[in-house]
């Protein structure tokens, strides 16, 4: 037997899988997939262009993760938005986020953050509007990374990374149904400042402040979106729909 012919068909494989799951945890994250969807490997080969191999290694991560679960005889459930969940994410980024950004002053990269700030205003009108959130995100999203990435706590900026996703799908979820872009204000500039300042207590002060306003935002948004389909977050978390 040729063993090397198989590891390069293992390695095929998982390369093709990871692709897949990159591809579709981008959509569920960005509320492509809705929350709350039933899907079936048939749809999702078809819709990807990928074989069952890689779109069952995609799925593994995926459920691993939280992002869908396993539904017998049907397929997948895209993982539901709950009341918990918004509860949840902006409590966690509250109590966490500003002690990132107190770890990190004299620290973190000012030119990075600046270079972020910039991005997150940059208009991209050729784009569809949830591509435009999109790249907004993203940009919001290593914006705050870069913060924690600084505050010298893996775990931490680690948490923080997966907060920041779930946050995300709230955000295409409130902001891509309302068609409009979420809007920072300048709480970013405040919050380099401070940093450039090396005053650790208002650089605490400003993340949280910024949290709890971008939390209003986001909440105001996404019952807007529900009102507006006729749809409805279910109250409790993840074990109501297992």
């Amino acid at each position: 037997m040729d063993t090397s012919r198989l590891t390069v068909n293992e390695d095929a494989a998982l390369s093709s899988g990871d692709e897949a799951y990159q591809r579709i945890r981008r959509d569920v994250i960005s509320c492509r997939l809705s929350p709350g969807a039933i899907v079936t490997e048939p749809a999702l080969m078809a819709a990807y262009d990928i074989r069952k191999t890689s779109l069952r290694i995609a799925l593994t991560r995926l459920t691993q993760e939280g992002f869908v679960r396993s539904r017998p005889r049907k397929g997948y459930q895209i993982a539901p938005i709950t009341l918990r969940d918004v509860e949840e994410v902006f409590t966690l980024r509250a109590q966490l986020e500003p002690l990132a950004a107190r770890l990190a002053v004299g620290r973190v990269d000012l030119d990075r953050l600046r270079d972020l700030e910039a991005a997150c205003r940059v208009q991209h009108p050729v784009l569809q509007l949830n591509d435009q959130i999109d790249v907004f995100m993203d940009a919001n999203k290593a914006f705050h990374l870069a913060i924690a990435a600084a505050c010298g706590n893996a775990r931490l900026h680690h948490t923080l990374a997966g907060l920041m996703d779930e946050m995300s799908r709230l955000v295409a979820l409130g902001f891509g149904v309302q068609k409009t872009k979420p809007e920072i204000k300048h709480d970013h500039n405040a919050m380099i400042a401070a940093f450039e300042e090396g005053d650790a207590r208002r650089v605490e002060l400003i993340a949280r402040r910024h949290i709890e306003t971008f939390q209003a935002m986001t909440l105001e948004k996404l019952y807007a979106s529900l009102a507006e389909t006729g749809a409805a977050i279910p109250v409790t978390g993840p074990g109501s729909w297992r």
